[in-house]
């Protein structure tokens, strides 16, 4: 059976919230989302609206949805078959908020923020304007967050990601993908917001293209597996990459140092055609952060790819 289930909204895991809707093993939904402010952002804001932001408003996720049949020890199939964008998105730099907030206030290069860009969107790319490049970037929607309820009472932050889903931010999570939840309470309790059109692995400024979007998935009930934290397959890794990258690897004896050091080398090399925190939302939805060695203990390397494919033309890295 197909349903189609409206933006209904909470912003905080709670296993006693009752379910806008029931569906059964097999169920094929579409669920209305929006976007990571719920609503405060939109086409037409500034940045000056990210000072205002009221922070128990984000993350609204479209649910709780009880999946009939599942109980304790049971899994969920979630299989993403569709994504509809609304023709637009935005990236922020929010004060106080993101990867380099410790460098924000002490580093000469300036990424405090506010800062804020909205991104036009079609089937296949978004588009905006850094600087002097014209940035077209392949949409690859899906979301931050999904999760079932946690198997304890209280409400929880969406925040962080848990062992029932909850803020993954893995770009994976697209069409094609079939992601594997636990269930802690009767009825799994499914709910899915803070919905993305692309982003970089790190999501390093704390926003990716943030959008409201129509995600169609199919539901389908493991029973009796005991699983205890999420997993996923996903056949969509090589559609991702690009023709050519800039890697900057960052080398540390401490491996969040190793990473700030990786993306702060990308903002330096695009800082010379844009704004150093117009460079930090770029790195935010387009570089990828991989840990490139660990053996070297205790010499960690993570390299920060950026697609120079997306940039509108040749640009220099000296």
């Amino acid at each position: 059976m197909n349903h189609t289930i409206h933006a209904i909204t909470h912003s905080k895991w709670d296993n006693s919230l009752q379910p806008i809707m029931s569906i059964s093993n097999g169920d094929i939904i579409t669920v209305e989302t929006k976007e990571a402010s719920d609503g405060q952002i939109s086409p037409s804001s500034s940045e000056k609206d990210l000072r205002t932001l009221d922070f128990s408003r984000i993350h609204p996720l479209t649910g709780p949805i009880e999946v009939k049949g599942t109980e304790p020890g049971d899994a969920i199939e979630i299989e993403f078959l569709e994504f509809k964008n609304k023709g637009w998105g935005w990236t922020g730099v929010i004060p106080g908020f993101g990867f380099l907030v410790d460098e924000q206030y002490t580093s000469p290069i300036d990424l405090q923020g506010p800062a804020l860009k909205i991104w036009q969107i079609d089937e296949k790319y978004a588009q905006a304007k850094f600087g002097e490049l014209d940035v077209k970037i392949p949409i690859y929607p899906f979301p931050g967050v999904i999760g079932t309820a946690l198997p304890y009472r209280g409400k929880y932050s969406t925040i962080p990601p848990r062992e029932n889903g909850g803020n993954l931010d893995i770009k994976h999570l697209t069409v094609g993908t079939k992601l594997y939840l636990p269930v802690f309470v009767k009825g799994a309790l499914l709910s899915i917001g803070d919905t993305h059109l692309a982003q970089g692995d790190g999501e390093v400024c704390g926003t990716a293209i943030e959008a409201p979007l129509e995600v169609t998935m199919k539901i389908n009930v493991v029973k009796n597996i005991g699983l205890t934290q999420p997993i996923f397959v996903t056949g969509k890794v090589k559609e991702m990459e690009f023709n050519e990258y800039i890697a900057y690897p960052g080398i540390d004896s401490n491996l969040w140092i190793a990473s700030k050091k990786a993306i702060k080398g990308i903002i330096s090399i695009l800082s010379k055609y844009m704004t150093p925190v117009e460079a930090y939302m770029l790195a935010s939805v387009a570089v990828n952060l991989k840990v490139s060695e660990v053996v070297d203990v205790p010499n960690w390397i993570v390299t920060a790819y950026l697609p120079k494919d997306i940039l509108g033309k040749e640009i220099e890295i000296f």
